[in-house]
């Protein structure tokens, strides 16, 4: 394991010395939170593609290959389409926004006063993300060097947070590309291939398993539809993604780039359902699924592709950790802690170095808490999908509503935030947490009051609207606003005085 143990230790070594340059280079809020908003078609497709496709759609979606044959390809596939509906159809007016969190886009939408109860929402998901990432760590690191539980969360979740702290999202991005390519090439150019000819091939694959192991609807049409509502719609909506959508350049790299990742997390699907698949023709009796990702790389790989592999396996899970934790330290700083002081927008700090310290001390007390509670947590699939449904049962009809609808009003949106919030909770506790109709009957319940509640009050004031349509036009706002509003320009006080 010499060898393996080299290549490691070289990645990880790679991690911190990109988040020591990352630190050189933010110098501002704008650098720090979102790359100065500069990334290119390629930088972009690969970190957006690097962050969504994390220990879950990895380690996991070879689990779930092993346990249904190639319809496992299911979870990571409705990752991959909600990708690809966020990057055709929204990711062009949010980017053109220019702010920094979802809820200063909602403050944006309806004129204030709806961004901190959902940045709380926002917070709790993107702390749990950020979590239960961190927990994967005790997968590989057992598998690697056969080290405690805890001792593996920290050494993970220590370097994640050093880089992320160091250097914001320029280390990330730098990061998430060398990821990028350490996942290609290790799960899909070599763990693919040797993981199917040391299985004897596609026909004794075919003549070893059941036929359901190669029914593109074998996992259930139920599972399928839980899926593209907890994780189709969850990439429209999470911080953690629209963070990244900030980072384009311009508007076709955010249409373009992120169609190129969506694509790509198709592929990966496969891949690892795939993968999945070829590990239970060689070990047809494991109790666990999510097994057979470490021990197909520990028993079938050869010295030194075996550390390469479990290297991306270490990028996946690094990827996701580190998004989540800038998203949660973002939202926990601009949209929370800012509007608790009481901050305005003539109260802000003044400089982009007290800015850019005070993101980095928020990442590095976000980072602690999230190694913290991942030590204590057990139930990890639990803990996530209370997150995804909170997150998607709140958050998903107000957002969606903002963009579409210019009927929908504040009280609307703060009502809708509040009844999915509520019944998606009241429903997991009659359901069970893992059931389809908390979220279900949440979402139905959030778009039947944003819409009774926003017809009944009064319009949003034309002078907001006429803002918001002035920033998605991609005119006006300010790189390095004012917390709670950053980013976000003249507010719509002064669009009534233009008027």
């Amino acid at each position: 394991m010499a060898v393996d143990y080299a290549v490691i230790a070289v990645y990880l070594a790679g991690m911190l010395g990109m988040g020591w340059w990352g630190m050189r280079r933010a110098k501002s809020k704008s650098e720090f939170l979102v790359a100065g908003r500069r990334l290119g078609p390629w930088m972009y497709s690969g970190t957006m593609a690097a962050i969504v496709l994390g220990g879950a759609s990895t380690i996991g979606g070879v689990g779930l290959g092993y346990k249904h044959g190639l319809s496992g390809a299911w979870m990571v596939f409705t990752i991959g389409l909600g990708l690809l509906a966020l990057s055709v159809f929204f990711s062009a007016r949010i980017a053109r926004l220019k702010v920094y969190t979802v809820s200063e886009m909602l403050d944006l939408r309806y004129g204030g006063r709806a961004g901190i109860i959902s940045g709380l929402v926002m917070w709790a998901y993107t702390l749990m993300l950020a979590v239960t990432s961190t927990i994967a760590y005790a997968t590989i690191f057992d598998v690697l060097l056969d080290l405690d539980r805890t001792v593996s969360i920290v050494l993970g979740g220590a370097i994640v947070v050093a880089y992320s702290t160091l250097g914001g999202m320029w280390s990330i991005t730098l990061t998430d590309m060398v990821q990028f390519v350490v996942k290609t090439v290790g799960v899909l150019l070599l763990l693919l291939p040797i993981a199917v000819v040391k299985a004897g091939g596609i026909s004794e694959m075919r003549a070893e398993l059941p036929d359901e192991y190669f029914a593109p609807l074998g996992v259930g049409a139920e599972t399928i539809f839980t899926y593209v509502l907890i994780y189709t719609f969850g990439m429209l909506i999470g911080q953690d993604i629209w963070q990244r959508v900030f980072t384009a350049r311009g508007d076709k790299v955010a249409r373009w780039g992120g169609t190129a990742a969506g694509t790509y997390c198709l592929v990966y699907a496969i891949a690892g359902a795939m993968i999945g698949t070829a590990a239970k023709v060689l070990y047809p009796n494991l109790d666990n699924p999510d097994d057979a990702f470490a021990l197909i790389v520990r028993d079938e790989l050869p010295m030194g592709v075996r550390g390469l592999v479990l290297a991306a396996a270490l990028a996946a899970v690094m990827s996701t950790s580190s998004g989540a934790l800038i998203a949660c330290a973002t939202v926990a700083n601009n949209d929370i802690w800012s509007r608790l002081r009481g901050l305005t927008s003539r109260e802000a700090p003044a400089g982009d170095h007290d800015e850019v310290r005070g993101n980095r001390a928020f990442i590095l007390a976000m980072g602690v808490a999230v190694i913290c509670i991942a030590i204590a947590l057990n139930d990890v699939v639990e803990a996530l999908t209370v997150a995804y449904n909170l997150l998607v049962g709140g958050l998903l009809v107000p957002i969606l509503g903002g963009l579409l609808w210019k009927r929908g009003t504040v009280q609307g949106a703060l009502a809708s935030v509040a009844a999915g919030g509520l019944t998606v909770t009241g429903l997991m506790a009659v359901y069970g947490i893992l059931a389809t109709e908390p979220i279900l009957i949440g979402l139905l319940a959030s778009l039947a009051v944003y819409t009774a509640v926003s017809l009944l009050t009064p319009p949003t004031d034309p002078a907001v609207l006429a803002h918001w349509r002035e920033r998605l036009a991609g005119r006006g706002g300010e790189e390095d606003g004012p917390a709670g509003g950053a980013g976000s320009g003249p507010g719509p006080e002064a669009a009534v005085a233009r008027r």
